[in-house]
């Protein structure tokens, strides 16, 4: 007979009210430092104290550092997703992808263009050294891509725009490119970059809209 008994990962435990809170102030916490921090500058200690925990709950609701920061991969890609709404819904129009960029745009001056995007700062920082949040992180690229590539897609049904317009591929581009804008953006302490880069691949989707 088999004696092995299943145990579920810290994160799918049933959880009560109260600690369902803790574990979402403990995300919350270390979400925050890890983005202005980093993963590797930022410690369970630094997190014990920003949530106002011990040790012995981070690692009750997370097994360790590692699950924790694949928390935070989901938590922020929500939160980024979460913020572009309902723009993010309804991008089936050129105006609406410009508008959803130019708002993206207004929040980097804002912020004085620091610190980057959340989720592009945790890819460029875990990609080469964790599997499990490269896959996580790859999930979240492509939860964002997808109301892209859905608004393209209802503007072609609708016959607006080209059938030769691959919107697979126009979605990816402007992925990047507002990927690769918030990066340079970031360097440069000026939305310029970001802005430049959006309207260029936009521009050149709009070269597929029927007349």
């Amino acid at each position: 007979m088999n004696s092995s008994v299943a145990v579920e990962k810290p994160e799918r435990r049933r959880l009560t009210e109260p600690g369902r809170k803790t574990r979402d102030r403990i995300i919350e916490a270390a979400a925050e430092l890890m983005f202005h921090h980093g993963v590797g500058g930022t410690s369970i200690p630094d997190i014990q104290a920003a949530a106002r925990v011990s040790a012995s709950q981070i690692y009750h609701y997370f097994g360790d550092k590692r699950g924790l920061v694949l928390a935070v991969v989901n938590f922020q890609t929500d939160t980024k997703l979460d913020q572009q709404r309902p723009l993010l819904d309804n991008l089936d129009s050129i105006d609406a992808l410009r508008a959803w960029c130019a708002k993206a745009a207004d929040r980097q001056d804002a912020m004085g263009c620091a610190g980057g995007c959340e989720i592009g700062s945790l890819a460029s920082e875990l990609a080469e050294t964790d599997p499990s949040a490269r896959t996580d992180l790859s999930a979240s690229f492509d939860r964002w891509e997808l109301p892209i590539r859905s608004g393209l897609a209802r503007m072609q049904a609708r016959g607006e725009l080209s059938e030769r317009a691959d919107v697979v591929s126009l979605a990816t581009a402007l992925l990047a490119a507002i990927q690769g804008g918030m990066l340079l953006s970031q360097v440069r302490r000026s939305s310029t970059a970001y802005r430049h880069a959006v309207s260029a691949v936009i521009d050149h989707i709009e070269t597929y809209v029927v007349r």
